[in-house]
């Protein structure tokens, strides 16, 4: 894990990959609260009978979003900013999912600081952020993630 405590600590990695968070594993209870969440039942994430016979994964997925909504507990596993007043998620650009994340898979963040921006003392952070589903060649996203960083002086 990296500690990150200032704007030109950040800058310092430029360029750099920042680290790749722990393993997780996105199960079936997991996706139904997300369908719960969401309003989103969708069959294919939330019916495994009929997944099993109908799914060309034979197997319920999971949301899209719901691989996306776990930026920011894997970020929390690759780096630690310290000395904040706040912490803003900011946009995401360029972004595309890419395989389809099956129930019981194992999913990881990888992460590399692509861009960081001073704006009158707030830092301006782009991630390239892929997320590697064990087994998988492919990700099941990968795009740019942008965050504000408001750091104590």
């Amino acid at each position: 894990m990296i500690i990150i405590s200032n704007h030109a600590e950040f800058e310092a990695f430029l360029g750099q990959e920042l680290g790749i968070s722990d393993w997780h594993l996105i199960d079936q209870a997991q996706v139904n609260k997300f369908a719960d969440a969401t309003l989103d039942h969708q069959w294919i994430h939330i019916d495994e009978e009929r997944a099993l016979l109908e799914s060309p994964f034979q197997k319920t997925i999971a949301h899209g979003y719901l691989t996306l909504s776990l930026v920011p507990y894997l970020w929390k596993q690759i780096a630690e900013i310290r000395n904040l007043k706040m912490e803003i998620n900011y946009g995401i650009e360029s972004f595309k999912f890419g395989v389809a994340v099956t129930v019981n898979s194992r999913v990881r963040l990888h992460t590399k600081l692509k861009n960081i921006i001073n704006l009158r003392g707030i830092s301006k952070i782009t991630i390239e952020a892929s997320l590697e589903i064990e087994g998988q060649n492919k990700p099941a996203f990968i795009g740019d993630l942008l965050f504000l960083y408001h750091f104590n002086n």
